[in-house]
Order: structure tokens, then C-alpha cells, then sequence
């Protein structure tokens, strides 16, 4: 296999690797309302340190999978790069419990912005230079990326507001945003 195809592969396993450890830690996490509370409310308590190595690992792979992206069109790689060092942030720094107003927390509220800006701004990047080999997956990343701006100023707006159902618009956006980084790894890699 060569380094390419290595290197995009591991932004699709990252993909799947986030979002199925988040939602089965999220399932066996006695009081943690999935529907309710953010992803990142798994990096706390005694089990935290699962969601903390799953940003982190996570974060690697996609740094991986920039470099892939940046050996195969040349385009995108940058705001893909933006958003691993983000998510190994977002590990890093966790998110305050309420009430709370750390630095710390701080440190991880601006990583999501970047993690939430920089994907996006990824498939749009590279929509154009996708589109000139494969039609539909030019058109793929568009959707996504415009969908993953509109769910997360919806997830921001619910969470802040307190919303019972915040933790679900914010799944639907990482489904949408990582489900992007997966199906592009894949297609690069053919």
C-alpha cells in the first residue's frame, strides 16, 4: 500500500474510531444524556481519560489524513491540518463543567470553533478539486460542508440556551462532518 493511500485511510479510520468510541462510551456513561450533553462532557470525570485519548488519537489521524489529502490534490490540506491540531487541542484542554470558567475551559470552547470552522472550510477547499475527478463527491463535500456550518451555529445556539436536545444536533453535525472525512479517505485512496 503506498504512503498515500496510508495516510488517507487513516482520516477514515479516525472517522469511525471517534465517533463509534463517543457513542459507545456515551451509551455506558451512567448519568450522561447523549440526546442532552456535548461529546466533549466525556473527557470528564473518572472515565474521561477514554474521550481524551479518543480526541487525541483522533487528532493524529487526521493529521495523517491532511498530509494524505495534501499528496493527492494538492489542495485543502491546510484547513484539514487546522482541524487535527484542534481536535488533539480539544484533548488537551478540557471543557468546564458548569458554572466552572477555566482557562482551560476556554482553551476548549476555541478548539471547537476551530474543529467547526476548519472542517467545513476543508470540503469546501477542496469540493472544486474533488468535482474535477469525481462529480458527485465535488458535490458531497458542498452539501457537507454547508451542512456542518448550519448544524453547528445550531448546536451552539441550543447549548447555550440549554437545549434537552443539543447533544444530538452536535452528533448530527460530527456524522456529517466526519462521515465527509471518511467517504473522501476512502475515494482518494482508490
Amino acid at each position: 500500500m503506498s504512503l498515500t493511500r496510508t495516510l488517507l485511510l487513516a482520516g477514515t479510520a479516525g472517522a469511525v474510531l471517534f465517533v463509534v468510541v463517543f457513542l459507545v462510551e456515551g451509551a455506558l456513561r451512567p448519568g450522561y444524556d447523549p440526546a442532552r450533553d456535548p461529546v466533549s462532557a466525556l473527557a470528564l470525570g473518572p472515565r474521561g481519560w477514554i474521550q481524551t485519548a479518543n480526541f487525541l488519537v483522533t487528532g493524529a489521524l487526521m493529521g495523517a489524513f491532511a498530509a494524505g489529502v495534501h499528496r493527492a490534490t494538492g489542495a485543502g490540506w491546510a484547513a484539514l491540518a487546522a482541524f487535527a491540531a484542534a481536535v488533539v487541542a480539544s484533548g488537551l484542554f478540557a471543557m468546564d463543567r458548569p458554572g466552572d470558567g477555566t482557562w482551560q475551559g476556554a482553551l476548549h470552547d476555541w478548539a471547537g470553533l476551530v474543529v467547526f470552522s476548519a472542517l467545513p472550510a476543508a470540503a469546501l477547499v477542496l469540493s472544486r478539486r474533488l468535482g474535477e475527478d469525481t462529480a458527485w463527491l465535488g458535490a458531497v463535500s458542498v452539501a457537507a460542508g454547508i451542512a456542518c456550518i448550519a448544524l453547528f451555529i445550531w448546536f451552539a445556539v441550543a447549548h447555550e440556551g440549554g437545549s434537552a436536545t443539543a447533544g444530538l444536533i452536535q452528533r448530527a453535525c460530527i456524522a456529517n462532518g466526519w462521515g465527509w472525512i471518511a467517504v473522501t479517505g476512502v475515494v482518494l485512496a482508490r
